[in-house]
């Protein structure tokens, strides 16, 4: 007896002493639950302080179907838990039943229920547990999905995570920093004992991001511009983009289909992408703005200048035609430009010279990102001059051979339109931290491309396109025309690869309009790209209605001037 009572002393001396720190750590971890704590995914909101996106409390409900079938009730128990789940989180009560009823050890009954729900279920079947968690709400459903992207549950990170276009390009801006809590939870649940919490360290907010779209403008534009393609038969990759004119800023910036970012998955990739900055393609005639300016700035042609121009022109190895057969015509640069001429612009540029008219791409932004704030952006493409051949310089200037996207295609009107200075397009208006400070990022640096006297006489050259004469004063694109308004804006139409003998096809186009309201003072520049619509046409229609909204919703003053005509053809 001695010997043992010994032994045991020993032993508790053993246990208090040498043993004492490490038991006690041992018991802390029995009882201590780490606890993460969300951080609020900032919102996504329009120039007008609108939500686009935004997170709200939410909660996901887990069990384990081995344990609840252990228990004595469980031939009742089940099928009430089942019962409890589905309406309260507005499931169908057979597909619950049937997660309760596996031989699995862990399965999600609810991944989007009511906090307060979740509490009542967790404490009535303390077999549930109870998971916080954020829900991504989206109050315009459609509204600037393509821009906006969607946000999913990432359960690694346990939190929401950027899956597509702002949401996932922005995501260390939104997402914040997650916060942790260590605290003592009863035996056998993670309820918090009272008092108990031994380390917090609180959640950061995410930031929020101001957008510069303006939603009823970008509701208005997605809408016309996915009634057009259906009535066209024109791709969904279609796309549109209005900016501001002096500030480039991004009012609307749409393509032919949308999506729902709450179903995401249930899209396919073409559908979520976003083609008006990611789709690249060859503009055709919207591009001879590009001769025009040069030629104008230099000072070697003026817009009355008459250019004797047959039906055709012979450039290197190749001979490129107008779109319609004629033999010498006498016309006006303006009528070159307003009747889209590819010989009379081929003439121009050859006064022009190779040099300058590839400095003046350049200066236009072609082939280089115009750094928009959009995941994804294509540069699009444009040959160095050591690299091109004899025909080269046959093509670009009528705007093939060369790819770029809707919104460099609007970035280059901007130009003319403000006075020749380029502005580079943004999107994002400011981001507000967490601590509600607003930072503004720093304006884009813009580019003189060609004078304020260029840029108005071009604008003046432009307005010949909608003018809507009979006979041959008539422009490629009247149906552009605003009643009240000077309208200016370049008609395009370009041939697109067929891909069965890698040659230009002549039954499948992208067919293109940019221009500006009002004309001699541009507030709006509107850009359009459709991609394989139907034979005959244009986009001019399109332009009519998103330009007609702009003026009646702005109230922009109506002119009491008569409509300005030009002459294109010589007498």
């Amino acid at each position: 007896m001695v010997v043992v009572l010994a032994v045991a002393t020993l032993k508790l001396v053993w246990v208090q002493t040498i043993q004492a720190d490490e038991l006690r750590a041992a018991a802390d971890r029995q009882t201590t639950t780490p606890v993460t704590l969300l951080a609020e995914r900032g919102s996504i909101l329009d120039r007008l302080g609108s939500p686009l996106a935004f997170s709200i409390e939410s909660a996901a409900l887990t069990t384990n179907p081995k344990i609840i079938a252990k228990r004595a009730d469980a031939a009742t128990y089940i099928p009430e838990m089942a019962r409890a789940v589905a309406q309260g989180t507005g499931q169908d009560e057979a597909s619950v039943l049937a997660k309760l009823t596996t031989d699995r050890g862990y399965v999600v009954l609810a991944t989007k229920a009511d906090p307060e729900i979740g509490r009542a279920l967790g404490k009535k079947f303390v077999e549930i547990k109870v998971e916080s968690r954020e829900d991504r709400q989206y109050p315009g459903g459609t509204l600037a999905a393509n821009v906006i992207g969607a946000a999913g549950w990432d359960g690694e990170r346990e939190t929401l995570s950027g899956r597509l276009g702002l949401e996932s390009s922005q995501d260390n801006v939104l997402a914040g920093a997650p916060g942790k809590r260590e605290a003592a939870t009863a035996e056998g649940s993670n309820t918090v004992i009272p008092g108990s919490i031994r380390f917090e360290r609180p959640a950061v907010k995410g930031s929020t991001i101001q957008l510069t779209l303006d939603s009823d403008l970008q509701f208005t534009v997605q809408r016309a511009l996915s009634d057009y393609v259906a009535r066209t038969g024109a791709k969904p990759t279609s796309s549109a983009v209005v900016l501001d004119a002096s500030t480039a800023e991004v009012l609307a910036l749409a393509t032919g289909h949308s999506f729902d970012p709450r179903n995401y998955g249930a899209y396919p990739p073409e559908q979520t992408g976003n083609a008006a900055v990611t789709n690249v393609f060859e503009p055709g005639s919207v591009n001879k703005i590009v001769t025009m300016a040069a030629a104008l700035d230099m000072g070697v042609a003026k817009p009355d200048d008459v250019l004797t121009v047959p039906g055709s022109i012979r450039v290197a190895d190749r001979t490129i035609s107008d779109a319609w057969e004629h033999g010498p015509e006498r016309y006006t640069l303006t009528g070159v430009l307003a009747k889209s001429s590819n010989v009379g612009t081929l003439m121009t540029a050859e006064k022009v010279g190779k040099q300058r008219f590839a400095e003046m791409l350049a200066k236009f932004g072609l082939g280089t990102k115009t750094g928009v704030g959009l995941p994804s952006e294509a540069p699009g493409s444009v040959l160095p001059l050591e690299s091109w051949s004899g025909s080269t310089f046959g093509n670009l200037p009528i705007g093939q051979g060369l790819n770029m996207t809707v919104l460099q295609m609007a970035g280059m009107y901007q130009a003319v339109a403000n006075n020749g200075l380029r502005v580079p397009p943004r999107i994002v208006s400011s981001i507000i931290g967490p601590d509600g400070v607003r930072q503004v990022p720093p304006p884009p640096a813009p580019v003189q491309v060609v004078s304020p006297e260029t840029a108005a006489t071009l604008r003046t050259m432009l307005i010949a396109v909608t003018q809507d004469v009979r006979g041959a004063q008539r422009g490629t694109g009247p149906q552009a025309a605003v009643p009240g308004y000077q309208v200016a804006g370049k008609t395009g139409t370009a041939q697109q690869i067929d891909p069965r003998c890698r040659c230009y096809s002549n039954s499948t186009y992208w067919i293109t309009f940019a221009g500006m309201i009002p004309a001699q003072d541009p507030r709006y520049v509107i850009a359009i790209m459709l991609d394989a619509p139907g034979g005959g046409t244009s986009a001019a229609p399109l332009f009519h209605d998103i330009a007609t909204y702009l003026a009646q919703r702005e109230r922009i003053p109506v002119s009491n001037d008569p409509p300005l005509v030009q002459t294109l053809v010589a007498p």
